[in-house]
């Protein structure tokens, strides 16, 4: 077999959907020849942990290297972390990225590097993958293609400049993050990114990168996970169920979407009262206060963070899955993993989000109802109309050619073969 060496900090037994992207490629490449080794964290400090998620790759080479920071000093202690008040999470973001060029996962970068340095000593490798944020990882990995001359395969799961959570604290900040990415990118022989707005922004700002150098590898689902049956137990006999599946965090809210539903409920009481709506995940207590001021306790149902094949059989027991994305910088390069998820589910989906390449995924969808993020009444109406025709059985259906586009085995199958690409290719 080929031999791929992955460097993932996000990685199981971390839990949320930011996990799953890169699990799931190590998981299916050895189906298509390629045996990875992955170098990800030791024990460090995360909103969720799911083991449900590690035993798929339970098989796999993964080696774990400790670092010290706060994460791997609270982690070693605590392990899982509640998720504080938004200001909080935002203050501490914000006073990382001050200190913490390009970000404040460095020291554990450092560490794989060193890690990884060793192994390419002594073992052959044919490719070096590397899957961002965090975006230390990628000046690490560029590092080992100039020392190595291996093939390096970077995948941008958001933007590294100018993403919708940067924040420059002062003109020097933003230059050295932009010289740090352009060195890195210098040093990949392939860019894989997550949709074509993101794809057309690194084209762009670094006039070196060609069209065919920049690939598009989108977001998926795995099949696996849904040859699942539905228990009858979960699924709502009396009322239309919205599920909303995920961690709300900087401008991705339910504060528009509840305030929404309370106007239904003053509006059209007959319509709300056939409403649920339903919470997976982790939601914040001062989201659990606003459903309280605003009236909604018997609405709304909140069941905390669950494993990842326990969130798929509520996907498929649900009757419509919601999803939103604000209005921030650069929204239009986000593709959240959740709402490829949601497409595997073969559910309709309410999707609040700005024009981007969330919305036209939606579109390309079929199943789908959209709206602003913050347009409260269009919200409302949207749900009205999803509503009447649920009732009448007039519910769009998914375009079923363009979910199979996105099953991750396929998915794997078109990065296996990049992989295989750049050996070819003079390095």
């Amino acid at each position: 077999m080929f031999k791929v060496l992955v460097l993932a900090y996000y990685y199981p037994p971390m839990g949320l959907s930011g996990v799953q992207r890169v699990q799931k490629f190590t998981k299916y490449f050895p189906h298509f020849n390629w045996e990875p080794t992955i170098i990800t964290t030791g024990k460090v400090a995360y909103y969720a942990h799911d083991l449900s998620l590690l035993d798929e790759v339970k098989n796999l080479r993964i080696i774990r290297t400790e670092s010290f920071d706060l994460n791997s000093i609270i982690g070693k202690k605590y392990g899982t972390v509640n998720v504080p008040k938004e200001f909080i999470r935002k203050a501490f973001s914000n006073f990382s990225k001050i200190f913490f060029i390009p970000d404040n996962k460095k020291s554990w970068a450092q560490r794989a590097y060193q890690k990884a340095h060793d192994l390419l000593k002594n073992e052959h490798f044919d490719a070096l993958f590397v899957s961002i944020p965090p975006y230390s990882t990628f000046v690490y990995a560029a590092k080992l293609k100039k020392e190595f001359n291996i093939p390096l395969i970077v995948d941008y799961r958001d933007l590294w400049l100018d993403n919708h959570f940067s924040h420059y604290p002062t003109p020097y900040h933003r230059a050295r993050h932009k010289k740090l990415e352009y060195s890195s990118l210098h040093a990949a022989d392939r860019v894989i990114t997550v949709n074509r707005r993101i794809k057309e922004y690194l084209i762009q700002t670094y006039q070196f990168l060609t069209f065919d150098e920049v690939v598009i590898i989108p977001h998926g689902y795995d099949q696996e996970d849904f040859n699942v049956e539905v228990d009858e137990n979960l699924i709502s006999k009396e009322k239309l169920r919205f599920t909303y599946s995920g961690l709300f965090y900087e401008s991705i809210t339910p504060i528009y979407f509840l305030k929404a539903f309370k106007k239904l409920s003053i509006e059209r009481p007959d319509i709300a009262s056939k409403i649920e709506l339903e919470f997976i995940g982790l939601f914040r207590d001062e989201y659990k206060k606003l459903v309280v001021d605003l009236g909604l306790n018997e609405s709304v149902k909140i069941h905390g963070y669950i494993e990842h094949k326990e969130v798929i059989k509520k996907l498929k027991a649900t009757n419509i899955l919601w999803m939103m994305i604000g209005n921030t910088k650069n929204a239009e390069t986000i593709s959240t993993s959740k709402l490829f998820e949601y497409f595997g589910a073969r559910k309709q989906i309410l999707g609040c989000v700005p024009e981007g390449a969330a919305k036209v995924a939606l579109k390309e969808y079929g199943a789908s109802y959209i709206t602003a993020p913050d347009d409260i009444n269009g919200i409302k109406e949207t749900l009205v109309k999803i509503y009447y025709d649920y009732s009448e059985k007039n519910l769009p259906t998914p375009n079923e050619e363009f979910v199979i586009k996105h099953d991750r085995k396929l998915l794997t199958e078109q990065l296996t073969k990049l992989f295989q690409f750049c050996m070819r290719e003079p390095v």
